[in-house]
């Protein structure tokens, strides 16, 4: 799983970078939430739990960290699209924008249950 998180981090990276030069180029920075919210929870928060998922095997083979890994990565493109939709004039989006944050945050909260069950010091 952990490779996994690592791996579609990148690809969050890559789309924010381009989002964030997209928007440079064409001085219209209208799209600024899209572009920071998937890197920091698309590349960010995913490579860091990709590296904890590696240092600790135990949680990213989990149940937890599957169910983390889906919910995170269906959430936050639904969010992203409705977000973008929402902040160039589609008031309708507003319910995709909350439906995609609240499964991304499931997704979150289930990464932090499994961190404090399934990550343990050495020596225990």
């Amino acid at each position: 799983m952990g490779v996994r998180l690592i791996k579609i981090s990148v690809v969050y990276f890559l789309i924010g970078v381009g989002l964030g030069m997209y928007m440079s180029m064409a001085h219209n920075y209208t799209l600024t939430g899209v572009h920071v919210h998937i890197n920091l929870l698309g590349w960010a928060s995913m490579g860091l739990a990709g590296i904890y998922y590696h240092l600790f095997p135990q949680a990213g083979e989990s149940k937890i960290g599957t169910a983390h890994f889906w919910l995170h990565n269906i959430g936050l493109p639904i969010m992203m699209i409705g977000l973008a939709a929402l902040v160039l004039g589609n008031a309708s989006f507003e319910p995709v924008v909350a439906v995609g944050g609240t499964i991304t945050t499931l997704g979150i909260i289930l990464f932090v249950v499994n961190i404090l069950v399934n990550v343990k010091s050495v020596g225990r």
